[in-house]
């Protein structure tokens, strides 16, 4: 029998365009398990431009030490995606049991689990005991009640990036908004800014804040078909909105040039600036001498921590998973439905199919309404 020794797809850390395939180091032929590990085997994963923030902020952020390379000048970019055990020497995690986790762009996956329950476990390795414990949970389907097969691809490509949609509106709306009478968020067409934009939408209905819409002209026309933003506006077009109104920024593009605009045309009437990520990862630059605010980041998992915390400091464990499993239902309606729905699932197998839809998303040539689902 020919020797597994599997695929791991690389990018350089300093020039996301170069990239190469290596063998995997977690693949059966390299890295035999010891006593409580298990290797898992990677079915298919999504790549958004989130995965480009990840890349784009790997080094402030720590995203290249989830998954090291042996090479420091090469990372390996995490993705959400679905994998299966393949073996383990763990009598609590059987073979044959497929999961939903953060894992490489590769084929293989040797975790050492540890908190294991009937829900799933946490990948417990030594190298991330360190990095944001949100990131280490990896999920039984089985014992998933929100899991459904026919809509994997869905939860692969749309709910990391829900999740942290639903916990900005939290962090906004329990801000009361800064004192802020509408929102502004760049990159209005991308999936988070988009699942922002729902949530904060579901609010209006109580009275909520006016919801602004930046986004490219090639993608103005999708980004007002989904109807939760109350107007949309090509970048360039930012100088013909009122700049008496006391507005919140949230950043998911991070260019440098769009941030100075938007700060300089509202001064002190911006009551906050919300940085999340880095679509256009090109022109990502220093956030100093701005009017107004300082941008802030916001980090995911300081608002999940804050949430988890048992009331009534918090909502808890199950309080969180039933808000965000709610939240989800209701946006899974227009996600799919039938006569048109706001995601397409795009599939691609192979190292050079998984290549050329990552060079296209880097480029930004992939249409809004895509969601790539890849394996390799």
């Amino acid at each position: 029998m020919q020797a597994d020794h599997g695929l791991r797809f690389l990018v350089a850390r300093h020039d996301l365009r170069r990239t190469r395939v290596s063998a995997d180091p977690h693949a059966p032929a390299t890295a035999p398990l010891v006593e409580g590990q298990v290797r898992l085997r990677i079915a298919q994963f999504a790549l958004t431009s989130n995965n480009i923030t990840y890349a784009a902020f790997g080094e402030a952020m720590k995203y290249w030490q989830f998954f090291p390379c042996d090479d420091s000048g090469w990372g390996c970019i995490p993705v959400w995606g679905f994998a299966e055990v393949v073996e383990s020497r763990l009598t609590t995690v059987a073979v044959g049991r497929r999961l939903y986790g953060y894992f490489p762009m590769g084929t293989h996956l040797v975790v050492q689990p540890s908190r294991v329950n009937s829900r799933g476990f946490v990948d417990g390795s030594a190298h991330r005991a360190e990095l944001p414990a949100v990131y280490n949970q990896i999920v039984f389907c089985d014992a998933d009640p929100a899991y459904r097969l026919d809509l994997e691809a869905q939860q692969a490509v749309l709910k990391p990036l829900f999740i942290t949609s639903f916990l900005i509106d939290d962090f906004l709306a329990e801000a009361e908004f800064f004192g802020a009478r509408q929102v502004l968020l760049s990159s209005a067409s991308s999936k988070t800014a988009y699942g922002t934009a729902f949530c904060l939408a579901r609010r209006r209905q109580a009275g909520g804040v006016q919801l602004v819409g930046l986004t490219s002209p090639a993608n103005a026309g999708f980004t007002q078909s989904l109807g939760c933003y109350d107007e949309v506006r090509p970048y360039a077009n930012l100088r013909h909105l009122p700049g008496d109104k006391r507005t919140v920024y949230v950043d998911f593009a991070g260019d440098a040039n769009v941030r100075r605009a938007v700060h300089e045309h509202f001064g002190d009437e911006l009551t906050y600036s919300c940085s999340v990520g880095g679509t256009h990862w090109e022109d990502l630059g220093s956030a100093g001498s701005l009017p107004g605010p300082r941008p802030t980041l916001f980090f995911a998992p300081a608002q999940v921590k804050k949430r988890l915390a048992a009331p009534p400091d918090g909502w808890g464990t199950e309080g969180l998973q039933m808000r965000v499993d709610e939240a989800w239902q209701a946006f899974l309606g227009p996600v799919c439905q039938a006569d048109e729905p706001w995601l397409r699932i795009v599939e691609a197998k192979g190292v050079d199919a998984a290549g050329a839809a990552y060079r296209s998303l880097l480029e930004g040539r992939v249409d809004a309404r895509s969601g790539l689902m890849l394996s390799l």
